[in-house]
């Protein structure tokens, strides 16, 4: 219990990313009827894991710590920006790299001969970046 204890703030986001990770395999095989073991270490899809494992170091900093203290603030930003990153930056990455994979495989569009697909799921909508994030504070508030 002690080692539990003593490394917690890595320990319960990290078990937070590999049970939302799990579940997103299990929902993709539940619904496809096939198994696509990329979908635990992938990245996009409902819910956000990036955003429950910083919300959860987040909401734990913020009970042992208090919300005025600066590790506090700086996991907030942290994980403002991660957030902003998964819907925004990365959700733009994944809309190009499907608009550029249509047009590679457009006949007589171009010469391109491509090695593989790009990645199209990258980011996360909106919606996904907030039931991670209030999964992860349950979490932290939990643990």
């Amino acid at each position: 219990m002690e080692f539990f204890t003593q490394y917690r703030y890595l320990i319960i986001p990290i078990t937070t990313w590999f049970f939302i990770q799990l579940f997103k395999v299990i929902w993709d095989l539940v619904t496809t009827h096939k198994f696509n073991f990329k979908r635990i270490m992938g990245a996009g899809g409902m819910p956000s894991s990036h955003s429950a494992v910083v919300m959860s170091l987040t909401t734990m900093i913020a009970k042992e710590y208090g919300i005025t203290s600066p590790i506090f603030a700086m996991s907030l930003v942290f994980s403002a920006v991660v957030m902003y990153d998964a819907a925004g930056v990365r959700r733009a990455a994944g809309k190009q790299a499907k608009m550029l994979n249509k047009i590679a495989e457009t006949p007589g569009l171009t010469g391109l001969q491509m090695q593989e697909k790009l990645v199209e799921v990258l980011g996360h909508t909106p919606m996904q970046v907030i039931v991670g994030a209030s999964i992860g504070i349950i979490v932290g508030l939990i643990f």
